[in-house]
């Protein structure tokens, strides 16, 4: 009888502490749930769903997030990424209802969710496309593309969103920036009144910083307060933003021709520089130039080592290196870049042309690339065209490579293959949605044949991770 009593003691403390083990645990979920619902802003729904799928050991998205984390190292080893450009934004913004927090975190997710499956471990998020930024900025008025109205507060931060989640979900983020392009129209009554290029367009003394040329607005490189301002805001995001790394593309000096190019854009700024002594005789104007946005660059680089060395300074230029060397546009110095410190951390040359484009054949340019970067401790990593896949013009020399959905996993196996390059680059994500029914991207309107060749792609890209 009392062997008996001590067996049924024993089960009530056991069925006690079980209780009490059950207890704890569901109290600390609940205060793990708590934390996360108050740091990231979801619903009672979500709240309780969270709680539910960690009870049952389910995967949810956010949970999903959790656990890609830790295979960061492994999924970074080689640069794979893709550019998310204010074209995703504006379409995002037409798409919603309601432009929220709530509904960019859903947009942001299928981005991750999408560039995974596809092998991808960055983004490169534009967050200054016009002058404007897509962040609370103390320089630049918020971006039309994710307001609708430049200068238009959107009542969440996006580059804030963008960063926790894409860490979460183990991307490294980028924010890229185009420093000198104001607006692609000249009409400065849709710029925004606090911003500072309408601001200086409309002085006594300042109208020089802001220049018209072709129908559209920019920001005048020689200037010395354009430069500083443009590197304030570089220094803000470091600053602000646990951003891995700040990038520029192509778009630098505007093209001109060889009836403007010596009276057009800055030249009186030469003019005057020559005539005060403040420029050597024997600089060119090609050269000054050069020389204008090499200072850019170089006060950038060390703006972004200042605030955090650990944040990468890369550039994406146009592919081909004849015409970023001639004297007409661009004005980049991509080999005093490549081949000097103190510029940038990595070149992404935009390699956009098949192996049969009779301009500019992939392997030929990727050789010269390679050749250029030689002996450098600057990478070098390639951009490569998802946006000229299946397109209808056949006037171009490499247009029956381009209606084959293999040609872009053809060129990233040929990077692979090559020692020199770190990894590569797809413009755009919107490319590699093309069959989406939420978002009106531009491809979303593309013939089926087009799209076909689009999901053809994306297939290769992501059986080539298996």
């Amino acid at each position: 009888m009392q062997k008996n009593q001590h067996k049924g003691g024993n089960m009530k403390h056991f069925v006690q502490n079980l209780i009490l083990v059950i207890l704890l645990t569901i109290l600390l979920l609940f205060s793990y749930a708590f934390v996360q619902k108050k740091t990231e802003k979801f619903g009672f729904s979500e709240f309780y769903q969270f709680l539910m799928n960690h009870e049952s050991g389910q995967n949810n998205e956010r949970a999903g997030e959790k656990e890609d984390a830790p295979a960061a190292e492994k999924q970074n080893s080689t640069y794979r990424a893709v550019w998310l450009s204010y074209l995703e934004f504006n379409a995002y913004r037409r798409s919603v209802e309601q432009n929220n927090e709530n509904n960019f975190r859903k947009f942001f997710r299928r981005v991750l969710n999408r560039s995974k499956k596809c092998g991808l471990n960055r983004v490169i998020v534009q967050v200054r496309p016009f002058g404007d930024a897509l962040y609370e900025s103390g320089y630049f008025p918020w971006a039309a593309c994710i307001s609708g109205t430049q200068g238009t507060d959107p009542g969440y931060d996006p580059l804030a969103v963008m960063v926790e989640l894409a860490h979460k979900k183990g991307f490294q983020i980028e924010a890229w920036i185009n420093p000198y392009r104001v607006s692609s129209g000249s009409d400065l009554d849709v710029l925004s009144t606090d911003n500072p290029a309408k601001v200086w367009a409309l002085s006594d003394d300042k109208t020089r910083n802001v220049l018209s040329f072709d129908g559209a607005l920019y920001y005048n490189p020689s200037s010395q307060e354009v430069q500083e301002l443009i590197i304030n805001g570089v220094k803000e995001i470091v600053e602000n933003y646990e951003v891995d790394g700040i990038h520029m593309d192509d778009y630098f000096y505007p093209t001109f021709t060889e009836s403007n190019v010596n009276s057009a854009f800055d030249s009186l700024e030469y003019q005057k520089g020559l005539s005060a002594g403040a420029i050597e005789k024997t600089l060119t104007l090609d050269d000054w130039r050069r020389q204008n946005v090499n200072t850019l660059v170089s006060a950038i680089y060390q703006a972004i080592k200042s605030a955090n060395a650990d944040v990468t300074f890369g550039i994406s230029p146009a592919g081909n290196l004849d015409n970023l060397r001639n004297d007409l546009q661009y004005y980049v110095d991509v080999d005093t870049w490549v081949k000097s410190e103190g510029y940038i951390d990595y070149v992404m040359p935009q390699i956009y042309w098949g192996y049969t484009n009779k301009e500019a054949p992939f392997d030929e340019i990727l050789k010269e690339w390679v050749e250029l970067a030689e002996g450098s401790d600057v990478k070098l990593y390639v951009g490569l065209q998802m946006y000229r896949l299946g397109t209808s013009d056949d006037g171009q020399s490499d247009y029956q490579e381009l209606q084959d959905g293999a040609l872009i996993q053809k060129e990233i196996t040929q990077l692979e293959h090559t020692p020199a390059v770190g990894g590569y680059c797809l413009f755009s994500y919107q490319y590699l949605d093309a069959d989406n029914k939420t978002y009106d991207y531009d491809s979303n309107v593309f013939a089926a044949k087009r799209k076909k060749i689009l999901k053809e792609t994306v297939k290769h890209l992501m059986e080539g991770q298996k």
